[in-house]
């Protein structure tokens, strides 16, 4: 079976420093960066995955996904606006292993890299599929948001799906929680605790 990691929203704005900073946020980004030099300098024959993708959020007009009364919850501080340096990826992450990047969100809210599209306009599903790819795993930012949401969707296309949460960042232990039982009650394997938490997996 062919494997791929999907590298979910390791943007700046999404870490340390940006308008919608995940406490780990840089951590999970040089933890997965680390990951990725030593899947480089794997012999292709070796590699555990056959592919690795990012997903990235890149607004324009999202319409009320923005809001300057954000409620956390629905609506959210202006964030990884389409060319801007809080929509790229963080410095400690080299995007230069990723087979395709995913962009979503540009008019609407959107939380899964299954929302996504590559620059040819290809989703992500159709990616995956159309590169013979069944099973997944799953890292980035937030465990509680963009990583659950993901996951979800990988698990309800029929990927068998891994979280490997020790390259993931949580909001907050409570939500983190929660997106881990529905992960796990969905059927992904979890591996690991999320940076910034306290929860560990089960």
């Amino acid at each position: 079976m062919t494997s791929a990691l999907i590298v979910v929203d390791v943007q700046n704005d999404f870490c340390e420093g940006g308008s919608l900073a995940v406490r780990g946020g840089a951590e999970a980004a040089l933890r997965i960066g680390d990951m990725l030099r030593r899947w480089v300098d794997t012999p292709p024959e070796q590699r555990e995955y056959r592919h690795v993708v990012a997903t990235r959020d890149h607004h324009v007009d999202p319409g009320d996904h923005f809001s300057a009364t954000p409620d956390f919850v629905d609506t959210w501080p202006s964030h990884c606006v389409a060319g801007t340096d809080g929509a790229a990826f963080h410095p400690n992450l080299d995007p230069q292993p990723f087979d395709a990047v995913f962009d979503k969100g540009e008019y609407e809210a959107a939380y899964s890299g299954f929302e996504g599209t590559s620059r040819d306009g290809v989703p992500l599903d159709e990616w995956l599929r159309a590169h013979d790819v069944s099973r997944i795993d799953v890292v980035g930012i937030a465990t509680d948001h963009c990583v659950r949401a993901t996951a979800l969707d990988a698990l309800a296309g029929g990927f068998h799906v891994r979280v490997l949460l020790d390259l993931t960042a949580g909001v907050a232990p409570d939500t983190t929680a929660r997106s881990m039982e529905a992960m796990s009650s969905g059927g992904a394997e979890l591996t690991g605790r999320p940076i910034g938490t306290t929860k560990e997996s089960t």
